[in-house]
């Protein structure tokens, strides 16, 4: 079935800048759950606007997540579907006082963001940009992100409810819909209740350019390593004093430069990264994420690690270290594989929307990555996000708006498709 989005007045782009306006970054230091309570401001309007749309179970959980569900009209007995994005934004950058631009009919020119001149969007530092001439986009004001990583998949699934439920006449089942905070802080969906939720395939909206599907991501380690050094008074250290800063020092000095980086690395390369070292003379620690498709291969890059460690240390007779290796997520492709209807469908829906899918893979993580593990099979589909965690992100009018019709037509498909 054709679906006709001529007449629709989408309503994506409205939602967005106005939930853009709302500051929702999240908090990797608290502890609370959701991190930071001004999450739930945007969260309590989703629901009240669902509740507009009369979608009369939406509501807020006491963690943080919103849940409802856009019941079927069809007869048929049709697989619940799930649609999920984050409202959270990335602490990497203010998400205070967000002034959204609607740039209008844009023609290749350079864009200068007036509160801060000195970010300048081109389509040298952003080539997507050659795409959208003729187009209208939208950034922030040149102070703060724009926080279309995620509120553009909100409003999108937002706009694709409101036509489904003002559209009865495209046929679909169970639509389920799942906002979840601390995306950005790797706490997404530590507490979403699947029994509830109910869904049997999801689909998280939280990609980049127009027709991308991403159905493979890392899998994720973190290791902590701790140096246990030698302290005594510097003015009496000569042959007895073993630095632990120092030794955390060495160690990530003779890291590898040129491969195992994620300077040098790309594609399917895997990378061993430190991001954090603390501590002090007596004691440091350095903390690192690993990261690989092949999730195999975590193992080589920890033994590796563990080795340059080793190698180090044996300079230092009196000091010691523990290595700590904690689990974070899995590549997604290893469960999404086993459902490939999932895959068939949303690329039916991009053709159906007259553009021609890409695959591709994401050297990161979603929700989506601990979703399927959890036992919600969940890919990730594009919003037209650009930029992101910087005060040069950017979207495109035209990329939601095909967002919203492919996952109105991703629906439909589901529906057509079962017995």
């Amino acid at each position: 079935m054709k679906i006709d989005f001529s007449h629709y007045q989408f309503t994506v782009v409205k939602r967005f800048m106005e939930y853009v306006q709302i500051d929702t970054q999240s908090n990797v230091t608290s502890t609370s759950q959701p991190s930071t309570l001004k999450q739930l401001d945007l969260s309590r309007k989703l629901v009240e606007e669902l509740l507009e749309m009369g979608i009369k179970d939406a509501h807020l959980d006491e963690d943080g997540y919103v849940y409802a569900t856009i019941p079927s009209n069809s007869e048929k007995n049709v697989p619940t579907i799930c649609f999920c994005s984050h409202v959270d934004t990335a602490p990497d950058c203010s998400g205070k006082d967000v002034k959204p631009i609607l740039h209008q009919n844009y023609q290749g020119q350079d864009i200068i963001l007036p509160d801060d001149t000195s970010q300048i969007l081109n389509r040298d530092n952003h080539p997507y940009l050659a795409q959208h001439i003729g187009n209208d986009i939208i950034t922030a004001s040149g102070l703060t992100l724009l926080g279309a990583d995620d509120k553009g998949g909100v409003a999108e699934i937002m706009d694709a409810a409101h036509f489904l439920m003002t559209n009865p006449t495209v046929k679909h089942g169970d639509v389920k819909i799942l906002f979840t905070p601390d995306e950005e802080i790797g706490r997404g969906v530590v507490k979403v209740n699947l029994e509830k939720l109910g869904a049997k395939f999801g689909y998280t909206l939280d990609g980049g350019p127009i027709a991308t599907l991403e159905d493979e991501t890392f899998s994720a380690d973190a290791v902590k390593i701790t140096i246990n050094g030698v302290s005594v008074h510097p003015g009496y250290a000569k042959g007895v004093m073993e630095n632990a800063l120092k030794i955390a020092g060495e160690i990530i000095a003779n890291l590898p430069k040129t491969r195992l980086s994620p300077e040098s690395t790309t594609d399917r390369d895997g990378f061993v990264h430190p991001t954090s070292i603390n501590g002090e003379l007596e004691k440091a620690t350095i903390n690192f994420i690993i990261r690989d498709f092949d999730t195999k291969m975590l193992a080589r890059h920890e033994s590796e690690l563990e080795d340059l460690v080793k190698l180090v240390i044996a300079n230092y007779p009196n000091s010691s270290y523990q290595f700590e290796v904690t689990e974070q997520y899995r590549n997604m492709k290893e469960i999404v594989d086993q459902y490939p209807e999932i895959i068939e469908n949303a690329e039916e829906a991009i053709r159906r929307i007259e553009l021609t899918p890409e695959k591709s893979l994401i050297r990161g993580g979603t929700d989506g990555s601990r979703l399927s593990f959890m036992g919600l099979p969940c890919p990730n589909l594009f919003v037209g996000m650009m930029g992101i965690h910087s005060k040069q992100e950017w979207i495109g009018v035209r990329d939601m708006k095909k967002a919203v019709e492919m996952i109105v037509n991703i629906c439909n498909i589901f529906e057509e498709r079962a017995n």
